[in-house]
């Protein structure tokens, strides 16, 4: 799940530079796949492909910021509102709930601190 906040700021930095956001999430999907050769199975949502999935409370079109995990603060009529953020994830055909998975490493963090 932990993909990385530097790998957001690389898809901003892709759509800073004039790649339309389609163009950005395509950069890092099936581009990625055609160049290590594996475009016939990988880098596609399709049958036969291996995919690990994300699945986000917005639309990443609208603000590439969306794919952050935890989301993004917005201002909403006047109101701080959080909206974005990884909700689910799929991992080798395991479906983990993100908010739930980030709660728990929250709480062993916690823990292993006061035994230091």
């Amino acid at each position: 799940m932990m993909y990385g906040f530097s790998l957001i700021r690389e898809l901003e930095l892709h759509q800073e530079a004039g790649f339309h956001p389609i163009d950005v999430i395509q950069h890092a999907t099936g581009n990625n796949a055609r160049i290590l050769g594996m475009e016939d199975k990988l880098g596609r949502v399709r049958t036969g492909y291996l995919a690990d999935l994300i699945l986000v409370d917005g639309n990443p079109l609208e603000n590439l910021k969306f794919l952050y995990p935890t989301g993004v603060m917005d201002l909403k009529d006047g109101e701080v509102v959080y909206r974005g953020g990884v909700q689910w994830t799929i991992k080798d055909g395991f479906v983990y709930h993100s908010p739930t998975m980030l709660d728990d490493v929250k709480k062993i963090v916690t823990i292993a601190r006061k035994s230091i």
